[in-house]
């Protein structure tokens, strides 16, 4: 599963109205470069290098699964829509904004048009002041220091003066106030990825199904009739077991949890694969499990068609789950379905992902997320 990377940006502006080119430049960041999941304090600084207004200056994490060259690509996109324009010499000059990336995980980039940290940070008070604020336990690949420690030997003197505090794009998706939500999805529908995505983001709690270790789902994709009960009941009973374990953790009424199942999907797949006499001894076993275990307080189901589903098992390479039968997902979102019109104790929402790639795509994770806050404000 891919990792997001942890990025950090510095805005400036010196013309203009400088409070309203951050707030913008803040909002095209956050839709269309990645997750904003901090923000420094605002703070107004003397122009450095040059004779002009006063900068408003801040600082940014950003959460995003694209490479430092996308994004320098992206935020140079958003200065020059936003009335950025760059002359051939490189002085420096007043600007309607200007967005620098600073920090890229920790890696150091040397490429002939990015360089990664950037080579002045340590001598720019602007961009060290407000990184401080995001409180980051991040240390200089090249330096090997701290920002406190960069800080204090900068040589850079000038003043930067505290203007206001400035308001987090997630602040108005309150996920939080569900404490426990569940994803839910057919098999490739990306529902480990959007759990892992939202924990991150929004610095949740997760449970996350170990199916990687189940040793009949090799064998069961290879002979379904002889390995269908054992794998169905050892789901089942790691499942319980997972579930009863992490959650006994968890403070349910304090702690923000996603998950991405809700044991509820192991009698969903057992329907499909286990014979008639099998599903209802597996039935008897799994109502007296069902009953102890905690209901999620919101219940997400990712819709995906099942050709967008084969697609996504095959880029996802694992071996046992390439000959995987259409029909077979299709059983399994039947199941699904039914599963939930049967449902009238449980807070369900549907979002169709069919056409969405909340990896590739900011606006389709920010899509996902909007349609949880509109279900938070019903």
């Amino acid at each position: 599963m891919k990792s997001q990377n942890q990025v950090v940006l510095s805005l400036g502006t010196n013309q203009g109205n400088r409070l309203l080119n951050i707030e913008k430049c803040l909002e095209l960041i956050h839709q269309e470069v990645g997750t904003v999941i901090k923000i420094s304090k605002l703070y107004e600084t003397p122009s450095w290098g040059f004779d002009g207004n006063a900068f408003y200056n801040c600082a940014l994490v950003v959460h995003t699964f694209a490479s430092a060259h996308k994004i320098l690509e992206q935020i140079l996109n958003i200065e020059k829509r936003m009335g950025r324009v760059r002359d051939a010499t490189s002085a420096y000059q007043s600007r309607i904004i200007d967005i620098d990336l600073i920090a890229f995980n920790e890696e150091i980039i040397d490429a002939e048009n990015l360089k990664i940290p950037h080579p002045l940070m340590q001598n720019r008070k602007f961009v060290l002041l407000p990184m401080l604020d995001l409180n980051l336990d991040w240390v200089h690949p090249v330096f090997h220091k701290k920002i406190a420690n960069l800080l204090e030997i900068s040589p850079d003197d000038s003043v930067c003066t505290f203007v206001q505090n400035l308001e987090m794009p997630l602040a108005k998706i309150p996920l939080e106030r569900y404490n426990y939500i569940a994803f839910e999805g057919n098999i490739g529908a990306g529902k480990t990825t959007l759990t892992t995505k939202i924990a991150e983001d929004f610095n949740a709690k997760t449970i996350l199904e170990r199916f990687a270790d189940n040793p009949f789902l090799p064998k069961f994709y290879e002979d379904q009739n002889r390995y269908a009960f054992p794998l169905e009941m050892s789901f089942l009973a790691d499942r319980y077991k997972q579930l009863s374990d992490d959650l006994a953790q968890f403070d349910l009424f304090k702690d923000f949890i996603v998950a991405d199942y809700h044991i509820f999907k192991s009698l969903i797949f057992a329907k499909v694969t286990l014979a008639e006499d099998e599903y209802r001894l597996y039935r008897t076993l799994f109502d007296i499990v069902y009953r102890e275990m905690p209901k999620p307080d919101l219940y997400v189901y990712l819709y995906q068609k099942t050709e967008r589903l084969l697609d996504n098992i095959k880029k996802r390479g694992r071996s046992y789950e390439q000959n995987i039968p259409a029909d077979y997902l299709d059983k399994i979102n039947n199941g699904y379905l039914d599963y939930i019109k049967s449902q009238t104790n449980l807070n369900i929402l549907i979002i169709d992902v069919s056409d969405r790639d909340f990896v590739e795509n900011q606006s389709d994770y920010l899509y996902v997320l909007e349609a949880i806050k509109e279900k938070i404000g019903k």
